[in-house]
């Protein structure tokens, strides 16, 4: 995280350093990000970088920490809903939300996209930091759905929750493979609802 004197710096100039770190995250995967531009772009000194955070990873985990307080603020509207949405529909609704936040938000959701794009050491440890919090959100899910009589109270509910991480982690990397999200992707998600919701076996 941010050390103390980038949170001490005026609004306007953290805003500035945000916004050049969005825009390079955007369109370079980290790796091939650079420091020296995102110094440029915001106008900040050289040192003064490193008088902010320790490194170039510092700061990008301080950005992918706004994109997700970002994305929650689309996924509490639809969680506000629960009582009167089953688990299948809020499951649903939740990938809208997650459609609508790339949507109005491309930049960020082109720092996910190179993310996704060239996974490595660096994804697999920001996936690992997230995944008991994901789990965790999805027993939470699983047992309001039990309660609500859509779910078999059978099921295990912590199995459950890791595939359902499992999916959509595999989702995200098949819808990201054309560069782009929009509302077309539902058709894909709703043939993977389908299945979750219904199974693999044939019907009688």
């Amino acid at each position: 995280m941010p050390k103390d004197t980038f949170f001490n710096l005026s609004e306007s100039k953290r805003g500035r350093v945000v916004a050049a770190a969005i825009d390079e995250f955007a369109s370079y995967p980290f790796h091939k990000a650079s420091v020296t531009r995102i110094i440029k772009k915001a106008g900040i000194a050289s040192g003064s970088f490193y008088q902010y955070f320790e490194d170039k990873k510092d700061l990008y985990m301080y950005i992918i920490k706004l994109i997700g307080d970002k994305k929650m603020e689309y996924l509490n509207y639809v969680l506000q809903r629960f009582d009167s949405l089953d688990f299948f529909q809020m499951l649903r609704e939740l990938y809208l939300a997650g459609i609508r936040f790339a949507r109005d938000n491309p930049k960020l959701d082109a720092i996910g996209n190179n993310l996704i794009k060239n996974s490595d050491q660096l994804y697999k440890d920001i996936i690992g930091d997230q995944k008991p919090m994901a789990i965790h959100f999805f027993e939470e899910m699983l047992q309001k759905g039990i309660e609500k009589g859509g779910v078999d109270p059978a099921i295990d509910t912590r199995l459950v929750a890791e595939m359902l991480l499992a999916i959509n982690l595999s989702i995200s990397e098949l819808i990201y493979e054309d560069g782009q999200v929009n509302m077309n992707d539902m058709e894909l998600i709703d043939k993977m609802l389908y299945v979750i919701e219904n199974g693999i076996r044939k019907k009688r």
